[in-house]
């Protein structure tokens, strides 16, 4: 059994050779339909099997288009892997969709949803709340002290009746 840092670095190692593939060596249009991209590649710890986590960008009809693309590819990603990576044996590949994004995105949207509900409840009534802000037009509060705590006799310039 190969030791856990040896099988990360064959995970990396895979997922960047299958990201070029996917770019560059798939001649399969299927493939092409939606943007692809390896998000993850598990490996078992014989080094026999790999899990390839792909996301796929596009609608439902794109997404089942290119796993099939992918699944059909998977004999030719083997060999390409074989012949680019020195391994003994080279690990039997499965491509699996990877959704996790999108369930992020789905949460991400729900707390927002739900931050602005607590937002829309927690605000008082009316523009200013049920009594107001105690200020009126002029920037005066109710008490004719304007923000500073001066009232109007003691500005500057300003005129006694």
């Amino acid at each position: 059994m190969a030791t856990s840092r040896r099988v990360a670095r064959v995970a990396e190692l895979i997922k960047r050779e299958v990201s070029q593939l996917l770019y560059s060596g798939i001649k399969d249009e299927r493939v092409g339909l939606g943007m692809v991209s390896v998000t993850d590649v598990d490996v078992s710890g014989d080094l026999q099997h790999a899990k390839v986590f792909v996301s796929i960008y596009g609608n439902d009809e794109t997404r089942a288009e290119t796993m099939a693309g992918l699944k059909s590819a998977t004999g030719y990603v083997r060999s390409e892997l074989g012949q680019r990576v020195r391994l003994r044996r080279t690990p039997e590949i499965i491509f699996l969709e990877d959704r996790s994004f999108e369930r992020g995105t789905k949460v991400l949207s729900l707390l927002n949803q739900l931050s602005q509900e607590r937002k829309d409840l927690d605000e008082p009534e009316g523009e200013f709340g049920e009594l107001g802000s105690g200020l009126d037009d002029s920037g005066l509060d109710d008490s004719g002290l304007d923000d500073s705590g001066l009232d109007d006799t003691d500005l500057p310039g300003a005129e006694e009746d």
